[in-house]
């Protein structure tokens, strides 16, 4: 067991490495849009599902509440926990629908939309990029393996180099706290 331990720590390192090589302009990228989106009055709305889901949460509690210093918020939204509508929409309409739905609803023209998939292939994040971008709304793709249909759409594209849903989930979260810690510099004038 010591040496899978070692292994898995490795391959986590060796994607890290590989992002530190050759994707730092695609998060300095995804960084301004977020830092545009937020001085112009928009939020930001992620969504995903499974552990890309759990990173939507995660990532809209560091910009509401605070990332290392005190604050004031930052507008963020998470399609992910309103279970009422999640499922109502999925009854009604179908599950691949969910996402487009809410966007179709809360979302504005000064806002940024991050839907996140490790495989780039799930249908109702495609979805929910597909209407953002209908409704004139910037938008993000946070991927891993090929990037799949997601990324094609998305107006930026963050494919983590690696196969393996662990690990392009570890580089998701790294990645977005990343991002969370250079908009709050920026924007608490520090």
């Amino acid at each position: 067991m010591r040496d899978k331990i070692k292994d898995t720590i490795l391959e986590s390192i060796q994607v890290k490495e590989e992002i530190m090589r050759t994707k730092i302009s695609e998060i300095l990228e995804i960084t301004d849009a977020v830092i545009q989106s937020l001085r112009k009055g928009g939020k930001i709305i992620f969504f995903g599902n499974g552990g890309s889901a759990a990173d939507s949460q995660h990532l809209v509690a560091e910009l509401i509440g605070r990332f290392k210093k005190d604050r004031t918020a930052l507008g963020a939204l998470a399609l992910t926990t309103n279970t009422s509508t999640i499922t109502s929409l999925s009854n009604d309409y179908g599950y691949e629908i969910i996402f487009a739905k809410q966007i179709e609803g809360l979302g504005s023209k000064n806002d940024l939309v991050i839907g996140i998939s490790t495989s780039g292939k799930a249908k109702n994040v495609i979805a929910g990029i597909k209407q953002a971008k209908k409704m004139g709304i910037k938008t993000v793709a946070l991927t891993g393996s090929d990037g799949g249909e997601l990324a094609k759409l998305a107006d930026i594209s963050f494919i983590v180099p690696s196969n393996v849903t662990a690990r392009i989930q570890e580089a998701h979260i790294l990645v977005g706290h990343i991002i969370c810690e250079l908009v709050e510099q920026e924007l608490s004038g520090d």
